[in-house]
């Protein structure tokens, strides 16, 4: 299938079929504490347990098989920022297809390892996902090998949309679909297959509200590039929509929310908590719409977790980053007289309200301090907003101005 040419249903039918054994048959989570929320059941997808981590190698393998044997031959080329790299590097092995993957500079390390140890050749080009695009483009037409490109091809489309066939199976009576959103490639797959047996049925896609393409190209009626993006969701991170999805996407979506970053950390903290689930930024922003406004997805709903490729680093400050987002950890900054019993006496008023001292820091060298005062750091974790707000109130009591939090 050409590179423009728009996926039937039909597609991705036979792109189930060449898909059974490949990828694993994962049952759907129940989820009480969204469905609390919610007011139904809500049914997690739990794509961060497929083959290689992620959704990816759905639409990776249903393009690879359908190659030539002389196009295999020549080999493929992919650029990802890590989960379509494993995605494409699992089905070459599978296939017997060489690999070379382009990532940005900053892909995290277990994609890295992950990458090669499917035995894929990788290369880095540049600061983002698209700097990765051009140098495979420039790949492909210097080697012949063919670009696999992560979502802006019909077939990888209609890979991706047999997740749309598997939500239909197994959670029938679904009324609402949500899908985290990068390029747009699994979004524009779930909504092909879910509207054309089930067209009543709401799809939601899910971006990050500081790398979001969709909302501005869906208004101007074509793809538009963003000029910036800063978000932890480095999977999500794609600066200008595909035009296969955005054709399909702006048809059949129904609607394209987005999530803060505070937001996407405490989604990974509640899937590792309460789902114990591990989860990827990119892979917890559906999750995190659900559980910031819970009331606007009208149950059965069906939220896609699309990958649990983590960095270990990285989940550490996701996971403190979350804690704060849900009231549970807070550093405060408090300036008092810098002599003897100071400190003891802030530590006492933290312990009244039986918070727990993680870390505390001094710092004597503001220019804004006088000679003999010294600003205090302290982080402290706590039970909750309630908790939080109890400490602050103690110590506004207890005569502590709290300069910044």
């Amino acid at each position: 299938m050409g590179d423009s040419e728009l996926p039937q249903f039909a597609d991705i039918e036979q792109a189930a079929v060449r898909l059974q054994g490949v990828i694993r048959d994962l049952p759907l989570a129940g989820a009480r504490w969204l469905e609390v929320l919610v007011g139904g059941p809500v049914m997690l997808v739990t794509e961060n347990l497929q083959r290689a981590g992620s959704f990816k190698i759905r639409g990776a393998y249903n393009q690879i098989a359908q190659l030539s044997e002389s196009e295999r031959a020549r080999g493929v080329v992919a650029a990802s920022a890590g989960n379509h790299a494993q995605g494409v590097a699992v089905a070459g092995q599978l296939l017997g297809v060489k690999v070379t993957v382009f990532m940005p500079d900053g892909a995290t390390i277990p994609k890295i390892e992950a990458t090669k140890g499917y035995g894929a050749d990788v290369y880095f080009a540049g600061p983002t996902i698209d700097t990765a695009l051009e140098a495979a483009r420039e790949f492909s037409e210097r080697t012949g090998a063919v670009r696999i490109h992560p979502f802006d091809h019909a077939d990888v489309v209609a890979g991706q949309g047999t997740l749309g066939l598997e939500i239909l199976e197994k959670l029938p009576d679904v009324k609402t679909v949500v899908v985290c959103t990068g390029g747009g490639g699994l979004l524009a797959g779930v909504a092909l297959a879910i509207k054309s047996v089930r067209p009543e049925v709401r799809v939601i896609g899910v971006q990050a509200e500081q790398g979001a393409a969709y909302p501005a190209s869906l208004k101007a009626g074509a793809p538009i590039a963003l000029t910036t993006m800063n978000t932890m969701a480095d999977g999500i991170a794609v600066g200008r929509p595909g035009a296969v999805p955005f054709a399909i996407i702006s048809n059949l979506v129904d609607d394209i929310v987005t999530v803060s970053e505070s937001e996407i950390a405490r989604a990974v903290l509640m899937l590792l908590e309460r789902a114990k689930l591990l989860v990827e930024p990119a892979g917890a922003a559906a999750t995190a719409a659900v559980l910031a406004r819970p009331q606007d997805f009208e149950p059965p709903v069906a939220v896609v977790i699309s990958g649990g490729n983590v960095d270990s680093l990285l989940l550490m400050r996701i996971i403190r980053f979350g804690m704060a987002a849900a009231g549970r950890f807070l550093t405060v900054r408090v300036r008092v007289l810098d002599k003897p019993g100071s400190l003891a006496q802030l530590l006492e008023a933290v312990r009244k309200s039986n918070s727990n001292v993680v870390e505390i820091e001094h710092n004597r060298f503001d220019p804004e301090l006088s000679v003999d005062e010294v600003d205090i750091v302290v982080q402290v974790e706590t039970r909750g907003p309630e908790h939080r707000d109890e400490l602050l109130r103690q110590l506004a009591e207890a005569g502590y101005e709290i300069l910044d939090r």
